[in-house]
C-alpha cells in the first residue's frame, strides 16, 4: 500500500520541484501570453494518472506559466469528429473543413510521405561473388496522391510507423496486391524490436485481383507498436512487376487527439464534427481545409477529387467510341457513336471534331450455337435435349445420341446473360458505372473507359462442369476446357490478363500478354469440377495521365467456347452408349460407360479398351479412341493414362537386358542454383520428379508460398492448396530464407512440366520430343541410357505445343540405389529453350539385373584331394540384383589328373612300340646284310658263280663265324645299289646256281 501511495505522489513531487526551480530561475521574465505556450501531458504513472503541464514554445522567453493540473485518465479518448481541447480538457467538435477519428489516426492523403513514416530500403542478398550490393538506396514507397505505391525494383523496402497506444487497439489498411512476383508482408514489433506473435494469415497479405481493393486488419497491444509494411520484389523472369498500393491507413487505440486534421486539397467536410472528408465532385475544386468546393470556370474541367481545374481540349477521335445497337424487331442493327464519359472536350472550337453520324442499319448476325432466334429477334437458349447451330430452330437429338453441352460465343450483338463487363480504376471511381467492353458484331472489344490506366473487365461465370455420358469412360483430369481467339492492338504498354477464380476463393492469373499480339487462340484445361469465373482484364497503360493518349488501343475477342458446362446449351449431338438388350433398363437412352470403356461403333455398347491402351482424346466413340501406350509403359486400371511400372527391358546383340527401377519410384527433388537476377537476387530452381510407379498417380507436387518446399503427403487433398500443381515433374522458384531477410523459404511460380508420360526407350526421339545426350557427359559404359519422355498439354505464350521433359536414366554402379539427379551444365535452369527440360539420373539401380553372363568361374588347384571352385563378377560389374553370385564349392580330386595319366600312358606305349619296331627292323636288316655279303663274295671268286651247295645255306643253317670280309660295304651303299637296279627296270636278280635244279634264289 505504501508503495502505491509513493508511486502516485512521486510524479507530483517532481512536477512541483521543476515548477519551483523554473519560477526561481525566471522571476524577472515577462508573463507568458497564451500563444507562447502549449499544454502537454506527462507520462502516465503506474496508477494510470497524468498531469497537464505548460511548455513554452521558446524556452526562457517568458514566465508565469499556468501551474500543473491533474489531467484526464490515460485511457480517456474523444469520439470520432471531436478532439481534446487541452485548455479545458473537454472534447470539442472539429471545425468544418477538418476531421478527427477521436482515439485513432487516419492517413489517406498521399501527396507526400506523412510525418512519422520512414522508408527503409535494403538488399540483404550478397552478390554472386560475395560482395554487398548497394543498389537500393533510392528505392522507396512513392506517394501518388490518393495512394502509396511500393517499389518496382529488386529491393526489399519497408514502410515503418511507430505509434504508442494507451489501450488495446488495431491497425487497418486498404491495399491492392495483384502480382505474385512481389512478397508483401505486414508485421509489428515492440519497443525492444521484438516481433509480436502473428499468424501467417496476419503476416502474409492475401493477393487481390487486378483493380480490386482489400482491407487487412491486425490487433495491437498497449504500449509502443512499430508497424512494418514490407515488400520484396523478385524479378526472376525479367518482367516488370505491378506494385503494391496502399491507402486509408487507420490506427485505433491512441489515447487522445489534441487537434483535427484539415481536409486535403480536392476534398472537403461540409459540417463541424466530421470524422472524414469527401472528394469534390467533377468540375469543382478545393484548396486545403475547406468546407465546400468551388465550381470550375467556363471551358475548364476537373475530375472527382481534383485540387485545380484544367482547360478543356478540342474534341478529337480519342474522345468518342462506337457501339452496336441490339437487334430490333426487323432483325436490324446499326453502329452508334458515343462520347467518352465524362466528356471533357469542346466541340465548337477551331480544329474540334464532331460526333460521327449513325451508321446504316444492317442485318443482325445469327444467334450463337445453342440458341435460336425468337419472333422478337432475340436469341434464346435451346431447351434441354435439343440443339441448334444458331441459324435454325432447335431440334431434338436423334436416338442413341446426346447433346454436346457448353458455351460457344462467336457472334456479339448483345452480351450473353452469364457475362458481365465493368470498369475499375485503382485511384478513383470515375469509371465504376461504365461498360468496360462493347459488343461489335463478329467480336467484342475493350471499351473507352475514363482514363488510360483503367482496368476494363470482362467476366464469364460457369456454374460447374458435367462430363457427358459419352465421355464417362474417361477418368482423366480434364473436366472441361475454355478456348478463346483474340488479338491486341496497342501503341503503348498495354497488357491483357486472363484470370480464373475457382469457388470464389482466390483469383489467379493464368496467362498475360503485353503489347500488340496478332490474332491467336489460347486454350486452358479445367482440372477441377467447381464453379469458376473467367476474367479478361485489359489495361492500356499502368501510368496515370490527365490527358488520354491510348484511347484507340484495344483488345478484340472473336470467340469464346467452354466445353462440358453444367446446364449449358448444345450446338450438336454426340453418339452415346445404349443399355444392353438383356438389361432391365432396356429402352432407356444414353448410359455412361464405366471407366476405361469406349463405345463400339456397330453396337453402341460399352467395350473395355484393350490392355495397355488409354483414352487419350476428347471422345470415346470407336475403338480408335483407345490409344496404345508408348514403349516401356502400361495403362492404369481406368485406362486414363499410361505410366511406367519401373520395369524396362531392352534386347541388344542377342542379349536381353532387364531393368528394375523401383528404387527410383519415390519422388526425388533436385535444386539448381543459386542463380542471380540482374540486381543480384538469389533464387533457386526446385524440381520434384516422379519417375515411375504409384499406379500412374502424379505424386510430384509443387506449391506456392509455403515454408516447406518438400512434397506434401500423398493422402492430403490437393484442393486445399490454392496454388499447387500435381505432375510427374513440376518446378518451383525458391527464394532462400537467408537471402532477403525472410525467416522462411518462399516458393513461387509453380508450374507443371510433365502431365503425360509418353514412353521410355533407348532411342533419342519419341513422339516429337527429342533427347539431347550431347548436353551431358558421354556414357562410357556398355549399358545404354534409358530416356523417359513426358509432355505437358498446357500451352503457354512461348511454348505453343506445351512443355516437354526428358529424364535420361544412366547406369552408374558407383552411385547409390537412389542415385543423383543433375541438369545440363550448359543449361543451368534445366532447359535451353524454355520449353524442353532435360535431366540426367545416374544410379546403380539403372544397371540391368544380373544374369549368368555377368560372372565367370575360377577353379583352384587340387590340394589334399580337394579342389575349390570360385565365381567372380565380370570386371567392371555393370549389373545389380537379379541372379546372385553362386557360392564357393569344393569337390574331391586326384593328385594326377586324368588327362595327365592318359597322356603319360599313351606316351609310354608309343615309346615301347618305337623301340620294338627299331629292334625288329635292325635285326632283319642284319640278316639281309649277311646274305647279301655272302652272295657278293661268291660272285667275286674267279668270276664264276659258286655251286648251289657251296654258297647257299640250308634252312636253319647258321653262317660260319670265321668269315672275313675284305671290304665291308656301308648300309647306305647297299641300299643305293638296290635302288639303282630298280631304276634300270629289274625287279629282281636271279643267279643260276645249278642247271639241273629249277629253284631260284630271289633277292629284292
Amino acid at each position: 500500500m505504501r508503495e502505491q501511495v509513493w508511486a502516485s505522489w512521486l510524479p507530483r513531487c517532481l512536477v512541483l520541484i521543476i515548477t519551483a526551480h523554473t519560477s526561481s530561475a525566471s522571476a524577472e521574465l515577462r508573463p507568458c501570453d497564451r500563444t507562447e505556450y502549449n499544454y502537454q501531458y506527462t507520462e502516465c504513472d503506474s496508477t494510470g494518472s497524468r498531469w497537464r503541464v505548460s511548455i513554452p514554445v521558446t524556452p526562457n522567453s517568458c514566465s508565469d506559466l499556468p501551474p500543473p493540473t491533474r489531467g484526464t485518465d490515460c485511457s480517456f479518448s474523444c469520439p470520432a469528429g471531436k478532439f481534446l481541447e487541452m485548455s479545458t480538457q473537454h472534447c470539442t467538435p472539429c471545425l468544418a473543413g477538418s476531421y478527427s477519428l477521436g482515439s485513432g489516426l487516419r492517413f489517406d492523403q498521399w501527396d507526400a510521405i506523412p510525418t512519422g513514416f520512414t522508408n527503409m530500403a535494403s538488399f540483404l542478398d550478397p552478390g554472386p561473388n560475395g560482395e554487398d550490393i548497394q543498389a537500393c538506396n533510392s528505392s522507396s514507397w512513392t506517394p501518388q496522391g490518393v495512394y502509396l505505391e511500393s517499389n518496382r525494383d529488386e529491393c526489399t523496402v519497408s514502410l515503418v510507423y511507430a505509434v504508442h497506444l494507451e489501450k488495446l487497439g488495431s491497425v487497418s489498411f486498404t491495399y491492392q496486391y495483384p502480382d505474385s512476383n512481389i512478397f508483401f508482408e505486414f508485421y509489428v514489433q515492440n519497443e525492444q524490436c521484438q516481433e509480436m506473435a502473428q499468424t501467417d494469415d496476419q503476416k502474409w497479405i492475401k493477393a487481390t485481383n487486378n483493380g480490386e481493393w482489400e482491407t487487412h486488419t491486425v490487433s495491437l497491444k498497449t504500449g509502443t507498436n512499430i508497424l512494418y509494411w514490407r515488400t520484396t520484389v523478385i524479378l526472376v523472369g525479367g518482367k516488370m512487376v505491378k506494385p503494391v498500393l496502399l491507402k486509408n491507413i487507420q490506427i485505433e487505440g491512441v489515447a487522445y487527439t489534441s487537434e483535427c486534421f484539415p481536409c486535403r486539397p480536392g476534398w472537403f467536410s461540409p459540417a463541424p464534427g466530421s470524422s472524414s472528408c469527401e472528394p469534390c465532385p467533377s468540375n469543382t475544386f478545393s484548396i486545403k481545409g475547406v468546407s465546400s468546393c468551388t465550381t470550375c470556370p467556363e471551358h475548364h474541367y476537373s475530375h472527382e477529387g481534383w485540387a485545380e481545374c484544367k482547360v478543356r481540349p478540342p474534341c478529337s477521335e480519342k474522345d468518342y467510341f462506337q457501339i452496336h445497337t441490339a437487334c430490333d424487331s426487323e432483325g436490324k442493327t446499326q453502329v452508334l457513336y458515343r462520347w467518352v464519359e465524362p466528356k471533357i472536350c469542346v466541340e465548337n472550337v477551331t480544329g474540334a471534331l464532331e460526333l460521327p453520324a449513325t451508321g446504316q442499319r444492317e442485318p443482325c448476325p445469327p444467334c450463337n450455337p445453342g440458341y435460336y432466334n425468337s419472333n422478337d429477334s432475340t436469341c434464346l437458349p435451346c431447351p434441354a435435349g435439343t440443339h441448334s447451330d444458331g441459324t435454325y430452330v432447335c431440334t431434338k437429338c436423334p436416338a442413341g445420341t446426346e447433346p454436346v453441352l457448353g458455351y460457344e460465343y462467336k457472334w456479339w450483338n448483345v452480351l450473353p446473360s452469364n457475362m458481365k463487363t465493368s470498369c475499375f480504376n485503382v485511384g478513383n471511381s470515375k469509371c465504376d458505372d461504365m461498360n468496360g467492353w462493347e459488343v461489335a458484331g463478329d467480336h467484342i472489344r475493350s471499351g473507352a473507359g475514363s482514363s488510360d490506366n483503367d482496368y476494363l473487365i470482362l467476366s464469364l461465370h460457369v456454374p460447374g462442369f458435367k462430363v457427358p455420358a459419352s465421355l464417362a469412360g474417361m477418368t482423366g483430369s480434364e473436366f472441361g476446357r475454355i478456348t478463346f481467339v483474340f488479338e491486341t492492338l496497342c501503341s503503348g504498354d498495354c497488357e491483357l490478363y486472363f484470370m480464373m477464380d475457382v469457388n470464389r476463393k482466390s483469383t489467379t492469373v493464368v496467362e498475360s500478354w503485353e503489347g500488340s499480339k496478332g490474332k491467336q487462340s489460347y486454350s486452358h484445361s479445367m482440372t477441377r469440377n467447381a464453379s469458376v469465373a473467367f476474367t479478361w482484364a485489359f489495361q492500356r497503360t499502368n501510368h496515370a495521365h490527365d490527358v488520354r493518349q491510348y484511347v484507340s488501343d484495344m483488345v478484340k475477342v472473336y470467340s469464346i467456347s467452354v466445353t462440358n458446362v453444367l446446364d449449358g446449351v448444345a450446338s450438336a449431338c454426340r453418339a452415346c452408349a445404349l443399355v444392353p438388350q438383356n438389361s432391365q433398363r432396356a429402352g432407356s437412352s444414353c448410359v455412361p460407360c464405366p471407366a476405361g470403356f469406349y463405345i463400339d461403333r456397330t453396337t453402341n455398347r460399352c467395350q473395355e479398351c484393350p490392355q495397355n491402351t488409354h483414352l487419350a482424346g476428347r471422345h470415346t466413340y470407336g475403338q480408335d479412341a483407345c490409344v496404345a501406350c508408348g514403349p516401356g509403359s502400361i495403362s492404369d486400371k481406368e485406362h486414363s493414362r499410361c505410366y511406367s511400372d519401373c520395369s524396362f527391358s531392352h534386347t541388344e546383340n542377342n542379349r536381353t537386358l532387364t531393368f528394375d527401377l523401383s528404387p527410383l519410384s519415390d519422388v526425388a527433388s533436385v535444386t539448381i542454383g543459386p542463380s542471380f537476377t540482374s540486381k543480384g537476387t538469389k533464387y533457386l530452381h526446385l524440381f520434384n520428379i516422379s519417375l515411375c510407379g504409384h499406379e500412374g498417380k502424379r505424386v510430384a507436387v509443387c506449391t506456392d508460398n509455403v515454408t516447406d518446399v518438400s512434397t506434401k503427403d500423398d493422402q492430403s487433398d490437393p484442393a486445399q492448396f490454392v496454388n499447387s500443381v500435381d505432375s510427374f515433374i513440376c518446378q518451383s522458384t525458391i527464394i532462400p530464407a537467408d537471402g532477403r531477410g525472410f525467416r522462411m523459404a518462399i516458393s513461387s511460380q509453380s508450374i507443371s512440366l510433365a502431365d503425360n508420360f509418353i514412353g521410355a526407350t533407348v532411342d533419342s526421339i519419341l513422339d516429337g520430343v527429342k533427347a539431347q545426350p550431347e548436353l551431358f557427359t558421354e556414357n562410357s559404359k556398355d549399358v545404354p541410357d534409358i530416356n523417359f519422355f513426358y509432355r505437358s498439354t498446357q500451352v503457354t505464350a512461348s511454348c505453343d505445343q506445351g512443355r516437354s521433359s526428358v529424364i535420361t536414366v544412366r547406369c552408374k554402379p558407383e552411385k547409390s540405389d537412389r542415385g543423383e539427379l543433375s541438369v545440363p551444365s550448359s543449361c543451368p535452369a534445366g532447359t535451353c529453350d524454355g520449353c524442353t527440360f532435360h535431366f540426367l539420373w545416374e544410379s546403380a539401380s539403372a544397371c540391368p539385373l544380373c544374369t549368368e553372363d555377368d560372372y565367370h568361374r575360377i577353379e583352384g588347384a587340387c590340394r589334399g584331394g580337394v579342389q575349390e571352385t570360385l565365381f567372380v563378377w565380370n570386371d567392371p560389374k555393370l549389373c545389380t540384383k537379379g541372379v546372385p553370385l553362386p557360392p564357393r564349392s569344393s569337390s574331391p580330386c586326384e593328385a594326377i589328373a586324368l588327362w595327365l595319366k592318359v597322356g603319360v600312358g599313351g606316351g609310354a606305349f608309343v615309346a615301347v612300340l618305337l623301340v620294338s619296331l627299331t629292334c625288329y627292323f635292325w635285326k632283319k636288316n642284319k640278316r639281309l646284310e649277311y646274305k647279301y655279303s655272302r652272295l657278293v663274295m661268291s660272285a667275286n671268286r674267279e668270276c664264276e658263280l659258286p655251286a648251289a651247295d657251296s654258297c647257299a645255306l640250308a634252312e636253319g643253317e647258321e653262317p660260319d663265324d670265321d668269315v672275313v670280309y675284305t671290304k665291308k660295304p656301308s648300309l647306305l651303299g647297299k641300299l643305293r645299289a638296290i635302288a639303282n637296279k630298280h631304276d634300270r627296270g629289274e625287279s629282281s636278280e636271279s643267279v643260276q646256281l645249278n642247271s639241273s635244279h629249277s629253284d631260284r634264289w630271289v633277292l629284292g
